[in-house]
């Protein structure tokens, strides 16, 4: 890289504009060069919401149709090719949101093994296995909540984690939550990253918000848009759906549920939608959910159940493990795949196990979007870390509740 092309990127970096109201012409869509498919997504999203035909970025990534791309063809073929773009083109300086589309592949494969450091494997291994034979000795005398039954138990949760980072599990994730991350250079890829759009501190690097126009065919993901647009000039009308589980536990679990019963007296004291909610271990049974405007809820992995009737301009998402791991499969039971077949406009989910502290608070996602903000806006406002699994599917344009 050269002085001057250096010199330009670091100006790209350091000048962020105001994070919200996103502009279409701060929007790059990435497009498969070698999928006819993804290229007329691209440039059908470009008319639709009046971008430059110069915002459309060509990736060479194979005629194929592919889910997952291997860490060192994502680094050359799509990493690399931004960073390229970003440095050399001025009006480059603008650009906030980037869009994947269909053809486009949505996971990134894991790491290598850290090489420097595999010849402490056989040290920590040998003490993993001293610290869980000493839990079972604890366990076997009845010390199963002694503080010493804790602090072997931490030992252990430590010592998996070195394992782990030196073998490269848990460093794969979604190629848009990579994406984020594009122009930050070197950072740890073990499980997640910091998000700091979060936050309005400077920001050392840019983060770039991403949004993925996708799905199990190329129409389901092209009605991505018209669904988006349609609910902007008529308003999204129709009934808002929350299924919590009744949860009041001091963890995590509880505090996600009372988010759920917190969204539900939100869209309550709004009044602008019915609100209709599920607050035990059930979920809504099939065909109970008519006219489904808003839903979030939990907790039913990889098994939707097919209560909706999405109307245009639906928002929603279901909070479990690997709901987009499948996001192509027109058969797939995922809750994602499901929903986007059978209608709905935006929603969001993991490619792979995320943890349920990576997922958006749902009152504070809901919160944004009541508050005029747009799709990916919301998404980038309430998610917790990047360099991860989570994917959001929608026009991130998009603004619901949008008041001019």
């Amino acid at each position: 890289m050269t002085n001057n092309t250096s010199s330009r990127l670091l100006v790209i970096l350091f000048c962020c504009s105001p994070l919200w109201a996103l502009q279409p012409d701060e929007i790059l869509v990435l497009a498969n060069s070698n999928h006819a498919a993804s290229v007329r997504l691209a440039r059908y999203y470009c008319e639709r919401r009046g971008l430059p035909s110069g915002n459309v970025v060509p990736l060479a990534l194979g005629a194929t149709l592919r889910d997952t791309i291997g860490r060192d063809d994502y680094e050359k073929r799509i990493a690399q090719p931004i960073r390229r773009l970003f440095s050399t083109r001025d009006d480059m300086a603008r650009i906030r949101c980037l869009v994947t589309t269909y053809g486009i592949p949505f996971r990134v494969g894991p790491r290598g093994p850290l090489t420097q450091h595999e010849g402490r494997l056989t040290q920590i291994r040998s003490q993993l296995e001293q610290a869980k034979e000493a839990i079972a000795q604890l366990e076997a005398k009845d010390m199963k909540g002694s503080a010493e039954h804790g602090q072997r138990a931490r030992q252990v949760t430590a010592l998996q984690s070195q394992i782990n980072w030196i073998t490269g599990k848990e460093t794969h994730a979604s190629v848009d939550s990579e994406l984020s991350m594009v122009l930050f250079g070197s950072y740890e890829l073990y499980r997640w990253q910091p998000n700091l759009l979060r936050t309005s501190a400077p920001q050392p690097f840019r983060t770039l918000m991403v949004s993925r126009l996708d799905g199990p065919d190329y129409a389901i993901a092209a009605g991505l848009v018209d669904k988006a647009l349609e609910a902007e000039a008529n308003g999204l009308t129709g009934t808002a759906y929350i299924d919590s589980r009744g949860m009041f536990t001091k963890d995590a679990y509880g505090h996600y549920d009372q988010s759920l019963r917190d969204l539900a007296l939100l869209i309550q004291l709004r009044g602008q939608l019915p609100l209709k909610e599920e607050r035990t271990g059930d979920l809504f049974p099939p065909g109970s959910c008519p006219d489904t405007a808003l839903y979030c809820g939990w907790y039913s992995v990889s098994k939707y159940v097919d209560a909706f009737e999405f109307v245009p301009g639906a928002v929603g998402f279901h909070i479990a493990s690997f709901e987009a791991a499948s996001l192509r499969d027109p058969n797939s039971t995922q809750w994602c795949p499901a929903m986007l077949t059978r209608g709905i406009t935006a929603t969001l989910g993991p490619v792979a196990e995320p943890y349920l502290h990576s997922f958006p608070e749902p009152k504070a996602f809901f919160s944004e979007l009541f508050a005029g903000g747009c799709l990916v806006e919301a998404f980038y406002r309430t998610k917790p870390f990047n360099s991860w699994q989570l994917v959001l599917i929608g026009d991130p344009l998009y603004r619901p509740f949008r008041e001019d």
